[in-house]
């Protein structure tokens, strides 16, 4: 009789195939999946190393390792990923929150002058919600609105807001940036598209595949969005009230131009991101 394949064999196998298929991480992308095939936390995976696996976990660990393999990231395969110590489940019209975006969050709690504050919040393309869900949790009074073109985007948001016990102070609508709002928001916040449409061919295949394009590309400048946006902070942001715009690579400059442009003070350089991009652009409105 055939000895029977326990966790820690199949991991290792897993580890294996995603190693020769070029993978980056393969052990982490290896714990990863098995533990979502199985329904245990990664950290449990080396305390069941001797246990058996069950023979539909093992077909659905095998599955998600050719999905790997073949160039999907983890985060879609397990459909959800982490952000700002948040479980936040993930969609086809969402794209994967990046560490990246925490330089958002982290410019504009920096610029709160009170976290305790009753503040009111605008996130302008929420996508999967993660901005909003986490300026919401670091901020116990704040109530939010958040915005997606994408109907199913929204959605989504809206699940992971409740999922994260935030239903109660957030409402998330389908509309064009914020021209359906009358304003007087004290933070603005933004993770727009902003990927010119030449650079969309030059993308990752991961990014490229399976992120959807409509958030991504903003038109022959990667500007197209900013300038939506920029155009009604005037009128979203209430005096003395701030907005944040992540940035992408070497945006900084003209982005900061369409803002300032639109009568908001740009609060000197963007905040930058732990690969030391600037990331974060902050503007108050006097």
């Amino acid at each position: 009789m055939a000895e029977a394949l326990t966790i820690g064999t199949l991991r290792r196998q897993m580890a294996a195939s995603l190693a020769a298929a070029g993978v980056e991480t393969p052990d982490l992308d290896a714990r990863l999946l098995l533990a979502q095939a199985l329904g245990c936390a990664p950290g449990d995976l080396l305390l069941r190393a001797d246990a058996p696996v069950p023979s539909e976990a093992e077909v659905t660990a095998r599955a998600f390792t050719k999905r790997r393999a073949g160039g999907e990231p983890v985060a879609r395969i397990r459909g959800r990923r982490e952000f700002w110590s948040l479980d936040l489940h993930l969609s086809p019209d969402t794209l994967v929150p990046r560490p990246d975006t925490e330089t958002l969050v982290e410019a504009a709690l920096a610029a709160l002058p009170d976290r305790t504050a009753p503040l009111s919040i605008l996130d302008l393309g929420t996508g999967t919600g993660a901005i909003l869900a986490a300026l919401l949790v670091e901020c116990p009074n704040a109530t939010g609105i958040a915005v997606d073109r994408s109907e199913g985007a929204a959605l989504t948001a809206r699940a992971n807001l409740a999922r994260n016990g935030l239903a109660a102070r957030a409402h998330v609508m389908v509309g064009d940036w914020g021209t359906a709002l009358a304003g007087g928001f004290d933070l603005v916040v933004s993770n727009p598209p902003y990927i010119t449409s030449s650079a969309m061919l030059d993308l990752p295949a991961e990014v490229r595949l399976h992120d959807p394009h409509l958030a991504l590309e903003a038109g022959a400048d990667g500007l197209l969005a900013y300038e939506a946006i920029a155009a009604d902070l005037p009128r979203l942001v209430r005096r003395g009230g701030i907005a944040v715009l992540e940035l992408g690579e070497g945006q900084e400059a003209a982005v900061a131009a369409l803002v300032a442009a639109a009568g908001l003070e740009v609060a000197g350089p963007a905040r930058r991101d732990l690969s030391g991009i600037p990331r974060a652009l902050l503007a108050r409105r006097g």
